[in-house]
């Protein structure tokens, strides 16, 4: 049926519209949450599975580099094929993936779970965001739909790294995993009365070459950026990953503008406002998602908390963000995008900034809490507005892949600054020991080793900084979109 969006014609709105957000709420958290929730397993995990330090970062890119290698993909998939179908088939393949992973006995089986985790959030996250566009249509509601959705993207996080601290301490590393298990089949059977189905016409073939080059030079730029923490940057192999990572991305981009159904279509990216989300999006991934893992690292390994400690260490992050999401949520409609955003990530800059000052000696109340509380408040006002604005002026044809997008701009900006900022760790850690003339693996220099480390975690937290920065002006630079115009997107959406 055909639903028409309008603020004064209520009875033409879905009745089962907020059921439905809650079903595409538990499962984005799932989603969000999975990235981080093997964080504070993860000394656990390196230590029963024998992995090196360098590493360790892939039982998170495994899942975030597939993730956003296939998110455009995923995207197509479900705006051709039924963004229900997909809905529902991602959250199947994700239990499925899950479970493999929690009864991995091996770094290798343990790696491939998570990378297939990713690829069924691929088909899971577009279809659960571009529902949300579809289902509501009036632009007060949907700011309200977002909010929701941008305080699950910014807090599920942190989330994750609580309940992983949980599982963790009165289970094992093994059920961060399994407890995907039951959230996805929950969700699957709230979803069967409560969604409704919605697909695009029109052109509906797909980009195959495009998905493989992407996804192929996504791997290979963060396999080189690894390489790089092992070898050096300018190692023969660690450049020749980083070749093969341009010419495959640039392949890609040759085949986006000649083909006639381009798996990215450049008038998405094109947009002023629509590619200012994008870029801003990945630049703020690529700086929170390695401040997750450095925390954990922080809390366990220098402070010797607990992971459940650890975990609810995080908790305040949680609650600052959802704070801050249902006031941006409210804001959204009064006074545009563009400067809730530019204040949430001045905010968060300022946050990664006091976390720069940690020594081995830092106390959680007066050194991090405040830290967390900052930045929290700042990604609460950044994600409500990208998620908004990300999705400006696009059709019902091109919803799925829009909001894939986004997802993949986040999940790639967060496998590529993951991988890099642990480079970067582990490089100014080792670095630490040559300056000072320190032999680590002397019993007697045992007391550097939290001072090297901290070393590592605050210059990875002064790049992290660096880049929300950078993302704070470029949105401020770029968004021109306002209330207006943001109430001028609604537009009829076709559902069923």
């Amino acid at each position: 049926m055909s639903v028409e969006s309008s603020a004064s014609t209520p009875t033409q709105l879905d009745p089962n519209r907020w059921r439905a957000l809650m079903v595409i709420a538990i499962a984005q958290l799932m989603v969000v949450l999975d990235a981080s929730i093997v964080n504070i397993a993860l000394p656990s995990i390196q230590a029963d599975l024998g992995i090196t330090d360098a590493n360790r970062q892939w039982v998170v890119t495994a899942y975030t580099l597939a993730f956003g290698g296939l998110l455009l993909l995923g995207g197509r998939i479900s705006d051709f094929w039924g963004r229900k179908k997909a809905f529902m088939t991602g959250l199947l393949g994700f239990a499925g993936a899950s479970a493999i992973g929690g009864l991995s006995v091996n770094q290798e089986m343990l790696f491939s779970a998570r990378a297939l985790q990713g690829v069924f959030a691929a088909l899971l996250a577009p279809a659960a965001l571009s529902l949300i566009t579809t289902t509501f249509s009036d632009s007060k509601e949907r700011a309200k739909a977002f909010g929701v959705y941008g305080g699950l993207s910014a807090g599920g996080a942190a989330i994750g790294l609580i309940l992983g601290g949980l599982l963790t301490q009165y289970a094992s590393w093994h059920w961060t995993l399994l407890v995907n298990v039951p959230i996805a089949i929950a969700a699957f059977m709230l979803a069967i009365p409560n969604v409704k189905e919605s697909k695009a016409s029109g052109d509906t073939r797909y980009d195959i070459p495009g998905a493989v080059t992407s996804t192929l030079g996504l791997v290979s730029l963060v396999y080189g950026i690894t390489q790089a923490g092992e070898l050096g940057w300018s190692d023969q192999t660690t450049l020749i990953w980083f070749g093969a990572a341009i010419a495959l991305l640039a392949t890609f981009f040759v085949i986006e503008s000649r083909t006639s159904h381009p798996l990215l279509p450049m008038h998405i990216l094109l947009n002023r406002n629509r590619g200012a989300s994008y870029l801003t999006s990945f630049i703020v991934g690529a700086g929170l998602f390695g401040m997750f893992l450095f925390l954990a690292y922080f809390f366990q390994g220098i402070l010797q908390y607990s992971p459940i400690k650890a975990g609810l260490l995080f908790l305040p992050f949680s609650v600052g963000v959802g704070i801050s999401a249902g006031i941006a949520s409210q804001a959204l409609p009064k006074f545009g995008p563009r400067y809730v955003s530019f204040i949430g990530l001045i905010m968060a800059t300022s946050g990664m900034l006091l976390l720069t000052r940690l020594e081995p000696t830092s106390a959680y109340v007066s050194d991090i809490l405040p830290a967390l509380m900052i930045l929290s408040l700042g990604m609460g006002l950044v994600f409500v507005p990208i998620s908004a604005t990300a999705l400006f002026g696009v059709g019902n044809h091109d919803a799925g892949v829009a909001s894939a997008v986004l997802n993949t701009a986040q999940q790639i900006g967060g496998a590529l600054g993951t991988a890099f900022l642990n480079t970067i760790a582990v490089t100014a850690t080792a670095n630490y020991f040559v300056d000072n003339m320190i032999d680590p693996t002397d019993p007697a220099n045992a007391g550097a080793m939290p001072v090297a480390l901290t070393e590592g975690f605050t210059t990875a937290f002064t790049w992290s900084a660096g880049f929300m920065i950078v993302g704070a002006l470029i949105w401020v630079f770029m968004i021109n979109a306002n209330k207006d115009t943001l109430g001028a997107n609604d537009a009829p959406v076709h559902v069923g």
